[in-house]
C-alpha cells in the first residue's frame, strides 16, 4: 500500500447519462491539493457548492448512494468513488454539471482508464491511514447481512452474495491485493438487477438511463412476449429481448462467471471511501447492500474521529488514559480550583465519556463545607458531570477555544451518598440527543462502584463574543470564562 498522499496530473473530462436520473452529465476530474480529500463540485449551481465525499452526508441509499448539502446533491457516487480509492487517490475534485454522474458501461473501469490516462502523481504529505485495531461488527438480522473488520496490516475485502436465485446462486470474492487485482479483477464488474424489479424501479421513477449496455439483468422469472415487449420500451431497447438460457437477459456475456458478487465488492469499496480515510483492515460482508455499508462505514467513521481527537489532544500516550490532565486543558476552558476531572479513562465519539476526578483533602471547597467532616458540594458533583461531558462536545467543534457551553437546566438529580476527601469519583457520561447547538446528556458519579449522584443536563454551545477565542494550545496559557 502507498505511505504518500496522491492527486491526478492533470484534468479529465467525460460525458453520459446518469443510471437513474437519465441526466446528460459532463463530469471532470480535477487535481487537488493535500489534505483536501475526495469532493463533488457542482458547477451548474450558484457558487459551485462542494460535497464532502463522507458518511456524514449520504442523504439517501435507495438503489445507490446519494450525498448532498442542502440542495447540492450527487446521486449514484458509488462508481466513481471505487474507481478513485481502488487507484488510492487522496485529494481529487469530481466537477458535475448535473446531479449525477455518468453511468458508463455500469462498472467502475470507464472512470479508472481516466485516471491512469492522466496519471496518479505522489504528493509530499503522508497518507493518514486508519489502522483497525479492534473488532467492528455490524449485523441485520433481519435483512441477513453481516459486515465485521478485523485487525491487519493491509487491506483486504472478501465479500459473499446469496439472493437464493438459481442463476446466480451463492457467490462469493475477494481483493487480498489492492494494486495489483483492483484494475483488472474487479473495475469491471458491472451492475446488476433482477428481471422483476426493473418494471419497479421505472416506476419510482428511476433506471431513466438504464439499459443492456450498463446494466446485467438477471433472469428470476418466467415471463410472456407481451411482457418482455413493455419491459424493452421502458428500457428504450429497440431490438428483440430474449429471456436466454443462461440466467441473463438476451444471455448477455458475463466478464466473471461471479461478476454479480465482484460487483458488489466494488459497491462496499465505493461507499467505504466515505468513511474519509484509508483502511488498513480486512472487511468481511456478507450479503452487503448500500445502506447496510453506510450504516458499517459510520461506525468506523466515529473510530477515525475518535483516534483522530485524541491524537490532537493527547500527546503522550499512557495505558489506560484517553486524555491525560494536560489534555483535558488543552480541551476545556476551566481551570484551577474550578478544573474538576483529572483524567478521562473511556471515550466513544458522541456517545460516552468517562471522567476520573481524585478528591483529596487539599481542596478549596473543603473549606468550611463542613468544619471537622468535609463533603464535596453536590453542585460540584454536577458540575464535574458536566465538564466531563463537555468531552463529548468535540466531535462537534474543530476548535473548542472559540466556543463556550452554558447549562440551561438540570433534571432529575439526586445525591445518594456524600463524597469526602480520598475518594475517588468516576463520572459516566452519555449523550442523550444532540441537536445543532442544543445538547443533553445524562451524567452519573460512582465511588468504588456505588452511585452517589446522577442527573439530565440540557446545554447550548455559543461562539465567544469576547474576541479572545484561543487556539487548543493557547487554551493552555491563560484561564477562560467558564
Amino acid at each position: 500500500m502507498l505511505v504518500q498522499q496522491h492527486t491526478i496530473k492533470k484534468a479529465i473530462s467525460m460525458s453520459g447519462v446518469g443510471l437513474h436520473t437519465g441526466v446528460k452529465t459532463t463530469m471532470t476530474f480535477k487535481p487537488a491539493p493535500e489534505h483536501y480529500g475526495i469532493r463533488f463540485r457542482r458547477v451548474d449551481l450558484g457558487g459551485s457548492p462542494e460535497i464532502p465525499a463522507d458518511v456524514d452526508h449520504v442523504i439517501d441509499i435507495a438503489r445507490g448512494t446519494t450525498i448532498g448539502i442542502g440542495e447540492a446533491r450527487v446521486y449514484t457516487v458509488e462508481h466513481v468513488l471505487a474507481a478513485i480509492v481502488g487507484l488510492q487517490v487522496d485529494n481529487i475534485i469530481i466537477e458535475l454539471n448535473n446531479i449525477e454522474p455518468p453511468i458508463a458501461d455500469g462498472s467502475a473501469k470507464p472512470f479508472v482508464d481516466m485516471l491512469l490516462e492522466v496519471g496518479v502523481e505522489e504528493q509530499a504529505a503522508p497518507k493518514d491511514y486508519l489502522i483497525i485495531d479492534q473488532v467492528i461488527d455490524y449485523q441485520n438480522d433481519e435483512k441477513g447481512v453481516r459486515i465485521v473488520a478485523l485487525p491487519t496490516d493491509d487491506f483486504r475485502l472478501t465479500v459473499m452474495i446469496d439472493y437464493n436465485n438459481p442463476a446466480l446462486g451463492s457467490q462469493h470474492t475477494g481483493l487480498f491485493n489492492l494494486e495489483k487485482e483492483f484494475v483488472p479483477e474487479f473495475a469491471s464488474a458491472r451492475t446488476f438487477c433482477f428481471l422483476h424489479e426493473v418494471e419497479v424501479l421505472h416506476d419510482q421513477g428511476l433506471i431513466k438511463g438504464g439499459n443492456l449496455d450498463n446494466a446485467i439483468v438477471i433472469v428470476d422469472r418466467e415471463l410472456p412476449d407481451n411482457e418482455l415487449r413493455k419491459i424493452s420500451k421502458k428500457l428504450g431497447i429497440d431490438h428483440s429481448v430474449i429471456l436466454g438460457t443462461s440466467g441473463v437477459l438476451n444471455d448477455k456475456k458475463l466478464h466473471y462467471r461471479n461478476e454479480p458478487a465482484r460487483h458488489k465488492l466494488l459497491d462496499l469499496m465505493g461507499d467505504l471511501a466515505l468513511i474519509g480515510v484509508p483502511l488498513k483492515a480486512q472487511i468481511l460482508a456478507a450479503r452487503p447492500g448500500h445502506a447496510s455499508n453506510i450504516e458499517f462505514a459510520k461506525k468506523v467513521r466515529k473510530l477515525y474521529q475518535q483516534k483522530k481527537l485524541v491524537r490532537k489532544y493527547q500527546h503522550e500516550k499512557k495505558e489506560g488514559v484517553v486524555f491525560d490532565i494536560n489534555a483535558i486543558q488543552r480541551i476545556l476552558p476551566h481551570r484551577y480550583p474550578f478544573l474538576l476531572i483529572d483524567k478521562i479513562i473511556d471515550f466513544k465519539v458522541d456517545e460516552r465519556v468517562v471522567g476520573v476526578k481524585n478528591v483529596t483533602g487539599n481542596e478549596s471547597f473543603f473549606q468550611g463545607h463542613f468544619p471537622g467532616q468535609p463533603v464535596m458540594p453536590g453542585v460540584l458533583i454536577i458540575e464535574a458531570m458536566a465538564q466531563t461531558g463537555g468531552i463529548l462536545l468535540l466531535n462537534g467543534s474543530e476548535n473548542p477555544g472559540n466556543k463556550l457551553v452554558f447549562f440551561m437546566a438540570m433534571n432529575n438529580v439526586k445525591f445518594r451518598k456524600p463524597v469526602t476527601p480520598g475518594d475517588q469519583l468516576v463520572l459516566d457520561v452519555e449523550m442523550v440527543s444532540r441537536r445543532s447547538k442544543v445538547i443533553q446528556i445524562r451524567g452519573r458519579a460512582f465511588v468504588d462502584g456505588n452511585l452517589v449522584a446522577e442527573g439530565d443536563l440540557t446545554a447550548v454551545i455559543v461562539d465567544r463574543t469576547d474576541g479572545k477565542a484561543k487556539s487548543s494550545e493557547q487554551a493552555v496559557k491563560s484561564p477562560q470564562a467558564h
